[in-house]
């Protein structure tokens, strides 16, 4: 009897936890309103000369962001190489990542975009720039912003001038770098068959078979 007893406890007390767990863990239902992402929260400026925008790299930024966010919002700037020109920027002119554009001072600024146009000269490793052993010097750079657009234009009329595959491939407006295109990629009239027109051409050939 006392086993009887004690097994009953043991199964009531397992499903008392069970619907107490239940209770806890709430479980989104299909449908139900999505949660939208909280807003970034302003950091309060360290300096009364704080600015709102600041211009870097011919580009209008924020002066919340922190440094080594605000390289991240120019054109031809990485996640790798914002870290390698953070680490730059804290060696050669001591100013920490986690200080506010806002805050820095227009000959700060000035040196910051120093070492963003010429990082080869600050120690940042030549794998990171992205037009290395250029095609008119041979010089490897890192361009920015529009110099970057009009480079990339002028890589690709360059490549249809001399009719080359990759031209050739940019002149029909196709995929270039080897991608599947029987399913994708699709330019132009839609190709496609028309059952209705097809029929009428087999039936004579059935009926002549039939005699």
């Amino acid at each position: 009897m006392e086993k009887d007893s004690k097994s009953k406890d043991s199964k009531t007390t397992g499903k008392d936890a069970g619907k107490g767990g239940k209770d806890k863990v709430e479980k989104k239902k299909p449908g139900a309103p999505v949660q939208q992402a909280s807003v970034r929260k302003k950091r309060q400026p360290l300096s009364k000369d704080f600015r709102g925008v600041v211009r870097l790299i011919d580009r209008d930024l924020d002066g919340q962001y922190k440094v080594s966010e605000a390289l991240m919002q120019v054109r031809g700037i990485g996640h790798t190489l914002s870290n390698a020109l953070v680490m730059a920027v804290q060696r050669d002119l001591s100013i920490k990542p986690d200080v506010l554009v806002g805050d820095l001072t227009e000959e700060q600024l000035n040196s910051v975009e120093d070492v963003i146009k010429e990082p080869a000269k600050h120690g940042v490793p030549l794998f990171l720039l992205n037009r290395r052993k250029d095609y008119d010097g041979g010089s490897d750079k890192h361009l920015l912003g529009t110099d970057l657009i009009f480079q990339m234009k002028q890589d690709i009329q360059r490549q249809k001038e001399t009719r080359s595959w990759i031209g050739w491939r940019h002149s029909l407006g196709q995929k270039v770098r080897g991608q599947h295109n029987r399913t994708t990629g699709r330019s132009g009239m839609t190709v496609g068959v028309i059952r209705k027109a097809l029929a009428p051409a087999t039936a004579p050939a059935k009926t002549e078979e039939k005699k």
